[in-house]
């Protein structure tokens, strides 16, 4: 299997102190992959800026101006969670690009999957605001590219982020021609992506949320995966699928309450990489979304290239969780989805 990777130094341009979305993420990812000889094994893909008509697919033209001259200016706490510096501005229009080389990667045939290592992150990224980290959605303005350039007539996001990627879902809330799934902790930030928020108009049915209960792990995860995920985008055939991957669900993680491991999302990925060989000639795009606790992060990034290569994964330095309690009951929660899908 062809795997690429889409980085560049410049992504570390985009400082932001101590903030925990910081370089140092992206450091450990990609020491760990030369660490352990995973990097000769890709197929590295330069990002490029994004237009500024690539990012008006998404993005009102007058919140990108002020992106850009809040940078010019020196930067700062656009909200209480987003911060920016300097150069984030240049950083998140090569985030951007990034997501879309990474697209194109795979649509022209140089490789059969790829993983975009992009910050800024992007999901909670709306038409007109900053939120949650995030300045622009790498992920819509791929998917929104991919779309006008290929004339493609469906493709899905999958958001395994561990908060609900509320601008992603508003981006295609009423597009039919995306379906949007997204697993997340709930009660969480953003505060949203309940079932009940299933798509307008001729899109009903195209956005699937799966707003989890804190403390589930691998086992009900996986459950999602095979029991709503996998029928659903079987259902929609894409011809094209993304992956908002966050990795903020880990149990070593702060940010969440979840107990998911490095086994748990080699498992979710598993799924996702045989749906893009059965539905769509195996195109496949990942995107960095969330991820916190370093040593987690770049496990698990591993482990999905581990994946993709169809590679032994690595033994896990961080092993299962250690919370020790009975996780939660999501058999009700997971038979009112498929309820409310028609996935029965």
């Amino acid at each position: 299997m062809r795997v690429g990777i889409v980085y560049d130094p410049i992504y570390l341009k985009h400082e932001t102190g101590e903030h925990v979305e910081n370089p140092s993420r992206l450091v450990s990812v990609i020491s760990c992959l030369e660490r352990n000889k995973v990097m000769p094994l890709l197929t590295s893909i330069s990002p490029r800026l994004v237009t500024l008509d690539e990012l008006a697919l998404v993005h009102q033209t007058q919140y990108i101006n002020y992106i850009q001259s809040f940078a010019r200016d020196g930067g700062g706490y656009l909200d209480a969670d987003t911060v920016i510096s300097p150069r984030s501005y240049e950083v998140a229009l090569y985030a951007a690009g990034g997501a879309i080389r990474a697209a194109e990667s795979v649509m022209d045939g140089t490789v059969d999957s790829v993983f975009a290592l992009v910050r800024p992150p992007g999901h909670h990224a709306i038409l007109n605001r900053a939120m949650g980290f995030c300045l622009f959605n790498n992920v819509a303005v791929a998917a929104k590219y991919a779309l006008s350039k290929y004339g493609l007539e469906r493709l899905a996001i999958i958001d395994f982020d561990v908060h609900h990627g509320n601008g992603t879902q508003g981006v295609f809330y009423g597009d039919p021609q995306v379906l949007y799934l997204s697993t997340h902790q709930s009660p969480l930030y953003p505060g949203t992506g309940y079932v009940e928020e299933t798509g307008s108009a001729q899109a009903r049915g195209t956005n699937i949320n799966i707003p989890l209960p804190p403390g589930c792990g691998d086992t009900e995860f996986k459950l999602v995966f095979e029991q709503i995920i996998s029928p659903a985008v079987k259902r929609f055939q894409p011809q094209l699928i993304l992956v908002s991957a966050g990795y903020d669900a880990h149990w070593a993680d702060s940010i969440s309450q979840m107990q998911v491991s490095v086994a748990g999302f080699s498992a979710m990925v598993k799924i996702i990489k045989e749906l893009a060989a059965e539905l769509c000639s195996n195109r496949l795009v990942f995107m960095l979304e969330g991820g916190y606790n370093l040593l987690a992060l770049a496990a698990s990034v591993q482990a999905t290239f581990e994946v993709l290569l169809e590679e032994e994964i690595t033994r896990d330095p961080l092993g299962p969780s250690t919370m020790g309690k009975q996780p939660p009951d999501i058999l009700p929660l997971i038979k009112y989805i498929k309820q409310t899908h028609g996935l029965d």
